[in-house]
C-alpha cells in the first residue's frame, strides 16, 4: 500500500513543522534529527522481529511475506496441561487439553517452610500500614471475618474429605498447609482449630489395619483402578499423617525451646495454648488410633511429657496413657510404653513423678508364662505332606484324612490358640520390664519419692514374680519396714506384697511370716477417721491374705489378738471402715470358730491382757472380752448396729441373730465400698422427717398468766416517743 507510506511522511513532516524550535538550541535540534533519522526503534514494534523499513517496501506476494513472518512469542507462564481424547470434525483431528489443577498447600521439607514466610513479606509489609490506619474496632471487624472465612473453608475441607475419602485424599493436604497460617491477626487461632479438625478427620478415615509400604514388586506388578485408587489413597494418608504428626512435635518442640519463627505470625506468650492444644491432639491419637501407623512414634513422644512441670500437661499425657493400657488387649501398645518409661526413669536416674510409675498400675495383666519342664509341653501336631499321604494312605483314607484336618484348621483358629500364646509371649516381656523398673529403685533409689509406687505395684503384681525372686525380695521387704523411713501406707503395701507373694508360688518356700504379722498388728492403730480411712481397703486384704487363706499356719492366739484389735479400730473410723471391719472380724470368726471365748467375761487362763504390747502372740488376748461390741449397738449407722447385734449373738449362720442374704454374701472389700459416704450419699437413705399436718389449728391464749399478759397489752397499746440515741449525755451530765 504504498499511498499510505506517503501520507506517513507528510504527516511526520508536518508534526517536525509543527515543533516550536525557539526552544531548543539549534545543535539540539540537529541532534535530535539525526537520532530520528537513526533510532527508528522508538516507533517501532519490539514485539516485532521484522526489517526496520519493511512497510515502506512494496510487496507483490502477500501471503509469502506472511509465512516468512515470525510469530509472536507467547509471554506468560506455560501451565502443565493434561492431554484429553481429541475430538474429529469435517476439517480433521483437534488436540484437547485442560490445565492441570494446583492446589495451593504448604511444602512439606522444613527449609521451604521457612521460606514462605519471607516470600511473603513483601505482601504483608504492603499490608500493614493498611491495617495500623485502621481504629480498634476496625480490626476487631475485620478480624472476625477473616476469621469466619477460614473457619467456613476449614469446615468445607473437612466435609469434603468425609463424604469421599479415596477421591478428596489431595484436599487433606491443603487442609494440613493451614497450620502454617502466617496471618498474624488470625494464626493462633486458625492453628488450633486446624489441628482439632484434623484429629476427627484422621479418626474418621483411617482403616483398622496398619498400612504398610509397597515393595518394588507390588509396585511394578498392573493392578485394577479401583486397587491402585485404593493404594494412592493409602500412601498420600501415611504421608499426610506423618507430616500432621511432625507439624504437632515441631509445636511442642518451639514452647520447649521458645524458639521464635522468622515469620513471628506466633508470639511466644501464644505458643504455650498453641503446645497444649498440639499435647491434647497427641493424647487422643495414642488412645484411638493405636493400631495404625507411627503409634510407637507417638508414645515416644508423650512418656517425656508425663513428666513434665506444668502439672496440666503432665496429667493430661498420664490419664491418656491410663486410657490405652486400660484398653490395649493383645499387648503390644503396653510392651511399647513400659519400653519407654523403663528408658525415660533410667536415664533420669530416677528423678521422676510418682504419676509415672502409678500408669503401670493399669496394665491389664493377669497371667504371664510359667517355665515348663519338657515333658509337659506337648509339641505342636503337625498335618501330614501330600507326598506323605500320597506313600502311607490309599486314596480314600487321603480323602477323609483331609476332610479331618480341614476341621482341625477351623478348630484351632476358633479357639485362637495362636493369638492367646502371643499375648501371653508379650505380657511376659512387659511385665518382665516392669519388674526391672521396681527392682532397679529398690535396689538403687530405696529413698525415692517412687518407693511408694513401686511397693503398692509389687503389691498387685506380686503373684507373677518368678519364684526365683522370693526370698531376697521378702528380705528387702522386711528391711524397708525395719528401718523406720516408710510411712504406714507403704508399711502396708510391703506386708501385702510379702503375703501375696506366699500365699501364690511362695507356699513351697519354707519361710516365716511372723515378722510381718507383728508388723501388721502394729500398724492397725494408726488408721483413724481422716485421710487413711480409705487405706482399710488394704488392711481388709491383708487380713483376708494373712488369716483366712492361711488358717493352718496362724495360730489360735494370733486370731484373738487380731480380733480384739480390729472390734477397738472399729470405734475410731468412718461407718464404712467399721462395716468391713466388723465383716472381717466375722469371716475369722467363721474361720476360727474357738474365738467366741471372747464373747465371754470371764477369763481363761492365767495373765491379763496387754493392749500394748506389739507381738499378738504374747499379749494375752484370751482374758479379754469383745466390751467395744456393746459401744457399737449405740452407733448411729444401722449397718454397724446390725452387725454388732450379729457378732454378740455369736455370728449364727441362722436363726433370729443371722444376717440376711445381701449383707452375708458380700465380701468386706464391697461392702467399704458399697457404705461409702465419700460423694456426700448415705446408705441407706436419711429418712425424711414426717410431713403430715394437723387439720386444724386451735387458736387460745398464747400467756396462761391473765395478769402478765394485761401488763403486756398495756405496755404494747402506749405510744412512746421516737427519741434518738445521745451517746454524749452521760459524758455532759459529768462534766456539769
Amino acid at each position: 500500500m504504498p499511498w499510505s507510506c506517503a501520507e506517513e511522511e507528510e504527516d511526520e513532516d508536518e508534526f517536525e513543522e509543527s515543533l516550536p524550535v525557539d526552544m531548543m538550541d539549534e545543535d539540539d535540534l540537529e541532534q535530535m534529527k539525526a537520532m530520528a533519522q537513526k533510532a527508528s526503534f522508538i516507533t517501532r514494534d519490539l514485539s516485532s522481529c521484522e526489517p526496520v523499513h519493511v512497510k515502506k517496501r512494496k510487496s507483490d506476494n502477500v501471503t509469502e511475506m506472511y509465512e516468512k513472518m515470525p510469530r509472536k512469542m507467547q509471554r506468560q507462564e506455560e501451565k502443565e496441561v493434561i492431554h484429553l481424547l481429541p475430538i474429529k470434525d469435517k476439517t480433521g483431528i483437534i488436540p484437547q487439553t485442560m490445565e492441570k489443577p494446583v492446589v495451593q498447600a504448604a511444602e512439606e521439607e522444613e527449609e521451604e517452610e521457612e521460606e514462605e514466610p519471607a516470600k511473603d513479606g513483601h505482601s504483608q509489609s504492603a499490608f500493614e500500614p493498611e491495617v495500623s490506619n485502621l481504629t480498634p474496632q476496625q480490626q476487631l471487624r475485620l478480624r472476625c471475618q477473616k476469621l469466619e472465612d477460614r473457619k467456613l473453608h476449614i469446615a468445607g475441607l473437612g466435609s469434603a474429605i468425609l463424604s469421599d475419602p479415596i477421591s478428596n485424599i489431595k484436599k487433606l493436604k491443603e487442609l494440613r498447609a493451614m497450620l502454617m497460617e502466617t496471618d498474624p491477626s488470625v494464626a493462633v487461632t486458625v492453628r488450633k482449630l486446624v489441628m482439632v479438625s484434623l484429629i476427627e478427620v484422621f479418626k474418621d478415615i483411617v482403616p483398622a489395619y496398619r498400612i504398610r509400604p509397597l515393595t518394588e514388586a507390588e509396585k511394578s506388578t498392573k493392578v485394577k483402578k479401583e486397587t491402585q485408587q485404593l493404594r494412592e489413597f493409602e500412601e498420600g494418608l501415611v504421608s499426610q499423617y506423618k507430616f500432621y504428626l511432625e507439624n504437632l512435635e515441631q509445636t511442642v518442640k518451639d514452647w520447649k525451646q521458645k524458639k521464635r519463627k522468622r515469620s513471628e505470625a506466633v508470639s511466644l506468650q501464644s505458643y504455650r495454648g498453641l503446645a497444649e492444644v498440639a499435647i491434647r491432639c497427641i493424647c487422643e491419637l495414642l488412645v484411638a488410633l493405636s493400631h495404625f501407623n507411627f503409634h510407637n512414634n507417638i508414645i515416644v513422644m508423650v512418656v517425656p511429657l508425663m513428666n513434665d512441670p506444668t502439672k496440666k500437661v503432665s496429667e493430661m499425657c498420664c490419664e491418656a496413657v491410663r486410657k490405652l493400657l486400660k484398653q490395649d488387649r493383645m499387648g503390644h501398645a503396653s510392651l511399647g510404653m513400659a519400653k519407654v518409661i523403663s528408658g525415660l526413669v533410667k536415664s533420669r536416674n530416677y528423678e521422676v513423678r510418682p504419676e509415672v510409675l502409678k500408669s503401670l498400675m493399669c496394665l491389664r495383666i493377669k497371667e504371664v508364662e510359667v517355665k515348663k519342664d519338657a515333658d509337659a509341653v506337648a509339641p505342636k501336631k503337625k498335618f501330614m505332606t501330600y507326598k506323605e499321604k500320597r506313600k502311607n494312605l490309599s486314596r480314600m483314607q487321603r480323602k477323609w484324612k483331609k476332610a479331618e484336618e480341614k476341621l482341625e484348621k477351623e478348630l484351632l483358629e476358633a479357639e485362637a490358640i495362636e493369638s492367646k500364646e502371643k499375648k501371653l509371649k508379650l505380657h511376659t516381656e512387659t511385665l518382665n520390664i516392669v519388674f526391672l523398673i521396681y527392682f532397679r529403685i529398690l535396689k538403687k533409689a530405696q529413698k525415692s519419692v517412687l518407693l511408694p509406687c513401686v511397693l503398692e505395684g509389687l503389691a498387685k503384681f506380686a503373684h507373677l514374680i518368678n519364684l526365683e525372686f522370693f526370698d531376697d525380695l521378702l528380705t528387702v521387704l522386711h528391711n524397708l519396714i525395719e528401718s523406720g523411713d516408710l510411712s504406714y501406707r507403704e508399711n502396708l503395701h510391703c506386708i501385702q506384697t510379702s503375703f501375696t507373694i506366699l500365699s501364690g508360688q511362695g507356699d513351697v518356700l519354707n519361710i516365716d511370716p511372723l515378722k510381718f504379722y507383728n508388723h501388721l498388728y502394729k500398724t492397725l492403730f494408726l488408721l483413724h477417721a481422716g485421710a487413711s480411712n480409705d487405706d482399710v481397703t488394704i488392711v481388709l486384704q491383708c487380713l483376708d491374705v494373712m488369716l483366712t487363706k492361711r488358717r493352718k499356719q496362724v495360730t489360735l492366739q494370733r486370731a484373738l489378738a487380731f480380733i480384739k484389735r480390729l472390734s477397738t479400730l472399729s470405734l475410731h473410723v468412718l461407718p464404712n471402715s467399721s462395716v468391713g471391719i466388723l465383716a472381717a472380724t466375722r469371716s475369722v470368726m467363721h474361720t476360727f470358730p474357738k474365738c467366741d471365748v471372747l464373747l465371754d467375761n470371764e477369763a481363761q487362763g492365767s495373765g491379763v491382757y496387754l493392749p500394748e504390747m506389739e507381738e499378738p502372740e504374747y499379749c494375752n488376748p484370751h482374758n479379754t472380752a469383745l466390751w467395744e461390741l456393746h459401744t457399737l449397738k449405740r452407733h448411729y449407722h444401722p449397718v454397724v448396729r446390725r452387725f454388732t447385734a450379729h457378732l454378740i449373738a455369736g455370728a449364727p449362720s441362722e436363726g433370729s441373730g443371722a444376717l440376711n442374704t445381701e449383707l452375708s454374701r458380700r465380701s468386706p472389700i464391697d461392702l467399704f465400698q458399697d457404705y461409702n459416704a465419700k460423694d456426700m450419699t448415705f446408705n441407706p437413705p436419711v429418712s425424711a422427717p414426717p410431713t403430715k399436718k394437723k387439720d386444724h389449728f386451735t387458736i387460745g391464749h398464747a400467756l396462761l398468766d391473765a395478769k402478765l399478759k394485761e401488763q403486756i397489752d398495756k405496755i404494747l397499746s402506749t405510744e412512746t416517743a421516737d427519741t434518738g440515741l445521745d451517746f454524749t449525755l452521760h459524758r455532759r451530765q459529768e462534766s456539769t
